[in-house]
């Protein structure tokens, strides 16, 4: 049993002080007042130190210097997962873009593994194509992009344990089989898609729960036709992934976008590639050359292949970039993905019975401690 002491702790999105998280095994036992702390716990001084919910990210395609789909392994999601870990990432989804069958399946059976073997942090699949419309394919490779068949949904649906995420365009895919897919417990989030506005919510209306980094690689709010950017905004049940790293969209655009709905329906991601937390200045991705480029990662073309981007850096970038109040920035980083996979019973919160996966920040963001299901992680 350890209390974490001295510290500012979010609970229910305030920073209050004078309070200990009591932590026992993996998970948070109590939040309780200081005085209260049980003698014969450990006690822990964080100095001071912000105490926040580790932060989930649900679209975690490579890091560490390896991408998951060149090697849907074990091995490959514990690289990932331990280099973003350094960044406050205590919960993922390895991230599959467009590929395959056969890797997808080797990729489910990966997390399936992992999860069995207690990686840290990893929380299910995201499979980000290749059920996807090629007219909005962005990076993803052309040669890949398939319509989703008898087989792909037995694959979609094959994974046991953890959460099965899919990024499709659901003007291509049909309502029936989006029901079907929710149904079985897949949360369904829609990307890389050219659907209208009406079919966008036609989809809603069948089970779609999120659309996948809002803006980049979909129909785009017009004049006459909003569009799958429009559906999203003006729906406030559905959640939208950003990713805020000043180059994907515009600040003020995202700025325009927290006011349309509840900023509890935002969620941030990293869509991260090799190059966050590792060595390397760029990687192979289907036979092309990505460079990491001021900030950017692009092919030889210029069109953006993910993001280098850590969870940590977009906290700060929609505090500082967005004017997103700390507090409610965290929250877009942690409690925000958590109930977008329907697991805030168990993480994303500084609360009893709560998996303790938790961040100590200093006042400029920079990460002081952090811990996975109650271990520290150095």
């Amino acid at each position: 049993m350890r209390a974490l002491l001295n510290a500012r702790v979010l609970v229910d999105g305030n920073f209050a002080e004078r309070l200990a998280v009591l932590v026992n095994g993996d998970r948070i036992a109590a939040v309780l007042d200081s005085a209260d702390v049980p003698v014969a716990a450990e006690r822990v001084d964080l100095a001071g130190a912000m105490l926040v919910p580790g932060f989930i990210d649900t679209q975690v395609n490579g890091g560490g210097d390896v991408l998951f789909n060149d090697a849907p392994t074990v091995d490959t999601i514990r690289r990932i997962g331990a280099a973003h870990a350094r960044f406050g990432t205590t919960g993922f989804l390895p991230t599959l873009i467009s590929d395959d069958l056969d890797v997808i399946r080797a990729g489910v059976t990966a997390v399936e593994h992992a999860i069995e073997q207690g990686v840290p942090g990893v929380l299910g699949i995201h499979i980000e194509g290749p059920f996807i419309n090629v007219a909005r394919k962005g990076i993803h490779a052309a040669d890949k992009i398939r319509s989703l068949d008898g087989d792909g949904i037995a694959v979609l649906c094959s994974l046991r344990r953890g959460r099965t995420l899919v990024t499709l365009a659901p003007e291509l895919v049909g309502a029936a089989t989006i029901r079907r897919l929710a149904a079985s417990g897949i949360i369904v989030a829609a990307g890389h898609t050219a659907g209208s506005y009406q079919a966008i919510n036609q989809a809603i209306d069948a089970g779609v729960t999120g659309f996948t980094h809002l803006f980049n690689a979909m129909s785009q709010l017009g004049n006459r036709e909003p569009g799958a950017v429009g559906a999203a905004l003006l729906d406030e049940k559905v959640w939208c992934s950003l990713i805020v790293d000043g180059v994907h969209v515009s600040p003020i655009t995202l700025k325009l976008a927290l006011r349309c709905k509840p900023i509890d329906r935002f969620l941030l991601v990293s869509d991260a590639m090799p190059t966050t937390g590792g060595t390397a200045d760029g990687f192979a991705l289907d036979g092309r050359w990505i460079r990491a480029e001021n900030g950017r990662l692009v092919d030889e073309q210029g069109t953006l292949a993910g993001a280098d981007l850590s969870m940590i850096a977009a906290v700060r970038n929609a505090h500082h970039m967005l004017d997103v109040p700390l507090a409610q920035a965290v929250a877009m980083g942690s409690t925000h993905p958590a109930d977008f996979l329907k697991l805030g019973d168990q993480v994303g919160r500084i609360a009893a019975g709560q998996l303790a996966s938790l961040l100590a920040l200093d006042t400029d963001l920079t990460i002081l401690r952090r811990w996975i299901n109650g271990s520290e992680v150095e």
